[in-house]
């Protein structure tokens, strides 16, 4: 068992939504910093979101800003990226993991080094 899985993916119609969960096995995400990465074929892995914990204190890509909202619920030791009004560069495979060290002011969406615990990923692909 992974310590974080990720679930929700699917294949959805442009302007479609889908609500993607990265829930944590074996140890609590209650204290930690969690993001939310994806990589489609033949390029890079980039950041798209993530969240500390207490202050909730979240940060976005350029590209999804106004269209993905990240969440947590503590109680199901769940984080959630809800995503709305996809498009066709939304497609790729979306991983989640938690940040190592203190917890920053503002979480990083770059140095994919200092996060850890990466899932195995879940399927977007956005297609007519």
């Amino acid at each position: 068992q992974l310590p974080l899985v990720e679930s929700g993916g699917g294949l959805v119609l442009p302007g479609g939504s889908l609500r993607l969960s990265c829930a944590g096995f074996g140890f609590s995400l209650d204290l930690v910093t969690v993001g939310w990465f994806r990589q489609a074929p033949e390029k890079e892995r980039e950041g798209v979101s993530c969240i500390t914990p207490r202050t909730l204190t979240t940060n976005y890509a350029d590209s999804v800003k106004g269209r993905f909202t990240i969440s947590r619920d503590n109680a199901k030791n769940t984080v959630y990226l809800q995503m709305s009004n996809l498009e066709f560069e939304d497609t790729a495979v979306y991983y989640c993991a938690t940040l190592g060290g203190p917890v920053p002011n503002i979480c990083p969406l770059v140095g994919f080094g200092r996060y850890r615990n990466w899932g195995q990923g879940t399927q977007v692909t956005v297609a007519s």
